[in-house]
């Protein structure tokens, strides 16, 4: 039988927490403060967390945190740029599982919360029981290719590749990645809102199978919307920030082995088009310890009914394992 989304719960507790001398990060606590603790990383970068990410997992069973990563959504200032790299949310998310009192706890996440997580756990793999990841992103050239470049998914998408490029001065067009960047850093407030939703727009286009006609009015969260276009941006014109001083890398597959030894339960849609299901396949092969369940009629949402019902599925699996160990 397919699963369903678990009830809408409220809150126990939401904070603020202060993370360097800028930035105060939106933190939620959900669910049974005495259950198996678990942290949801939201995708974007700059996507922000949804209050239907709490109900992936059994209240009952689960001790749920969530937050909106520095820069976006509820933390403060936002949007912002400043002092956001993957190492300053690294950091972040040290400060929210001392605050929570936090021995170990489960990594679970989607998209760019795949490779925020999975770079956590590299540097804090003591901190790490597990994983539940959906939509791997690995944060590498040929993953920002597929996304901006005329021959990835824009040969499936060729009509939205070009809104998506004239968009951009012809000058810029070249590499619409560093176009974008250009147009949302700079200081024309007007033309910074107007990238923005075409950028948004593109990525959400790619989102789903199941759902269609989507254009601009899609885009109703403005500051969303803001948030996530400057921050990714940001990062993906930075290369999320993991190449070295003598150029480009494969981070997380170079440091794999700090981690293989830990479960982790892999969701991957068959017609994900903004996460290649190739890489979510690479890595599985070189993690004895991940199993990778390719969802065949699934696309890069995460709440696509096949999705959902595998997401929950998975919660349950890992609380029985968990359950298991402690007897």
């Amino acid at each position: 039988m397919s699963r369903v989304l678990f009830p809408k719960i409220s809150t126990n507790q939401q904070q603020w927490l202060s993370v360097g001398d800028v930035h105060k990060i939106y933190v939620e606590q959900s669910g049974n403060i005495d259950g198996i603790p678990v942290v949801y990383i939201h995708g974007g970068p700059g996507g922000g967390c949804s209050s239907d990410y709490r109900r992936y997992f059994d209240p009952e069973k689960y001790n749920i945190i969530l937050y909106d990563q520095r820069g976006c959504g509820r933390s403060k200032p936002s949007p912002s740029l400043s002092n956001n790299t993957i190492w300053e949310l690294i950091n972040d998310l040290e400060i929210i599982r001392e605050y929570f009192n936090i021995d170990k706890w489960l990594i679970s996440g989607g998209s760019w919360g795949t490779t925020l997580a999975l770079t956590y756990a590299i540097k804090h793999v003591a901190r790490v029981k597990g994983f539940i990841l959906r939509g791997v992103f690995l944060g590498t050239q040929i993953e920002y290719d597929w996304l901006y470049q005329p021959n990835g998914a824009a040969r499936f998408f060729p009509e939205y590749y070009r809104e998506f490029i004239e968009h951009l001065p012809e000058s810029l067009r070249s590499d619409p990645l560093a176009g974008y960047y250009q147009l949302l850093t700079s200081d024309n407030e007007v033309a910074v809102i107007s990238a923005s939703k075409s950028w948004c727009l593109w990525e959400l286009r790619l989102s789903t199978i199941e759902h269609h006609h989507i254009d601009k009015t899609s885009i109703q969260d403005s500051h969303q919307a803001l948030c996530m276009a400057k921050i990714s941006s940001h990062y993906f014109h930075n290369s999320c920030f993991l190449k070295n001083n003598i150029g480009e890398h494969n981070y997380i597959m170079d440091h794999l082995e700090n981690i293989i030894h830990l479960p982790s339960i892999i969701l991957h849609g068959r017609y994900d088009m903004v996460c290649q299901l190739a890489i979510a396949d690479l890595l599985v092969q070189h993690w004895d310890n991940a199993q990778l369940q390719i969802l065949p009629c699934a696309g890069h949402s995460g709440f696509e009914s096949q999705t959902i019902d595998a997401f929950c599925k998975a919660t349950d699996t890992m609380a029985n394992f968990f359950e298991e160990q402690n007897k």
